[in-house]
């Protein structure tokens, strides 16, 4: 792994912090990389030494003079819990800690920076979003794609905006990167600073991203009302779709919270439909053995079931493939299964995806939520700019936006899909 965790800044800081508190964070703070005894030194950074990542938090000089900065805060992509928690952080932080006024929300995502869509930005106050986090979405709403960026550097310029604010996940972190690099090249003084969104929970080097843990909270009531609806029945089938296009973690984890999903179907681990070691021949086993049966897929298993017939493939704005219906498929190929067999079921088909995507966050990630938007302002203030704030080691650090990408997915020979097995009991392959 030849990771670089330098940080970009804009300059000397000169400014003493408005903060009135005791302890300061040091740009030589840092933590380990690697932290087991017997391979932190299997990476090292150009000096040799082991390789370390710097803590995020306030420093006791700032780059920017809160009485002549402005901020911008745009959100980017997907809906998630959570979104509108870390707005208000932002907005606070700023408000209260830096005695900053002039801030704005960008409306309708990377869009509002460019002026030709018409968005026009919005005020932000501690007025404005003090209740904001009691509902879901973001009152700045979002949209996705990209935009030309030279065009959206001219308008920020035009804005005056000093520090951008992007709440978003892989396409906003490109997004963001571009947008660094075009700042960069003009020689302008504008810091931006991501706070990493993903659903998901896919992100590279990433302990946690927010709205993971509510959306598992949301989730487990959908496994809670399959299998009731199961066991209500005679071979009873609860059948439920969750997110995760590439990964999956929420499904993973949302079985190990609600004991009752029978089999969890992931993009990780590919499956056969038919034959002897195949899905449904394990479907039938569990039915003739147990009664019911309750099944959770994420949206991104199980696609070359799907794409056999060499369907073309498309893709959406953010240039994520759009994934075919896995949750219809299986739904039609378990009741033909069963048909032809000869056996009653009967199926009930759940998918709450949109459900759990626009619910207020929790209050384990309204914690989380504000303890982002309080180091994306000290981050923003300090100049560092490219970055990403992120939870590490259970650390908050400082992350360059290059090094960060939508890649993390589950190990099927790793503890948590182990663990996945044996609560559910399925099969550890079913592959012929």
């Amino acid at each position: 792994m030849n990771y670089d965790f330098s940080i970009p800044n804009l300059g000397k800081r000169l400014i003493k912090s408005p903060l009135k508190i005791g302890n300061f964070t040091d740009d030589n703070q840092r933590i380990l990389f690697n932290f087991f005894l017997n391979n932190y030194l299997s990476c090292t950074d150009k000096k040799g030494l082991p390789l370390s990542v710097e803590l995020a938090g306030p420093r006791d000089k700032i780059f920017f003079n809160p009485s002549r900065t402005k901020a911008a805060i745009v959100t980017c992509g997907g809906l998630c819990p959570g979104i509108n928690d870390v707005i208000r952080s932002i907005t606070t932080a700023l408000f209260f800690g830096y005695n900053i006024k002039d801030i704005i929300g960008i409306k309708y995502g990377l869009q509002g920076l460019n002026p030709h869509f018409g968005h026009q930005p919005v005020k932000l106050s501690p007025e404005d979003v003090k209740d904001i986090t009691s509902i879901g979405g973001s009152i700045l709403s979002t949209s996705r794609g990209p935009q030309d960026v030279k065009v959206m550097v001219d308008y920020l310029i035009r804005l005056n905006i000093n520090i951008l604010f992007c709440i978003g996940g892989d396409g906003t972190i490109r997004a963001a990167e571009k947008i660094t690099a075009e700042v960069n090249k003009r020689s302008l003084q504008i810091a931006v600073v991501c706070i990493p969104k993903t659903i998901d929970n896919d992100l590279n080097l990433i302990q946690k991203s927010f709205g993971f843990d509510t959306a598992i909270e949301k989730a487990s009531e959908a496994i809670k009302s399959a299998h009731v609806e199961a066991k209500g029945a005679f071979n009873g089938i609860g059948l439920i779709k969750i997110m995760g296009r590439n990964s999956g973690h929420i499904a993973a984890y949302a079985a190990l919270a609600q004991n009752d999903a029978n089999f969890v179907l992931i993009p990780e681990v590919p499956f056969d439909l038919d034959g002897k070691n195949g899905f449904l021949t394990a479907l039938k086993k569990r039915i003739k053995s147990r009664g019911h049966a309750v099944i959770l897929v994420a949206e991104g298993a199980g696609q070359h079931l799907l794409r056999e017939n060499n369907l073309p493939v498309e893709k959406d704005p953010s240039g994520n493939i759009r994934l075919l219906d896995i949750g219809s498929f299986l739904k039609n190929s378990i009741c033909e299964y069963f048909k032809k067999i000869n056996v009653d079921i009967n199926l009930k088909y759940i998918e709450p995806s949109y459900l759990i995507r626009s619910i207020p966050a929790n209050s384990s990630d309204g914690i989380y939520c504000n303890s982002l938007g309080q180091y994306a302002v000290h981050a923003g203030m300090a100049g560092k700019t490219g970055i990403l704030v992120a939870l590490m080691k259970d650390e908050y650090v400082h992350l360059p936006l290059s090094e960060v990408a939508s890649n993390r997915k589950i190990d099927p020979q790793d503890d948590i899909w182990l663990r996945v097995l044996q609560t559910t009991g399925q099969p550890a392959s079913m592959k012929n």
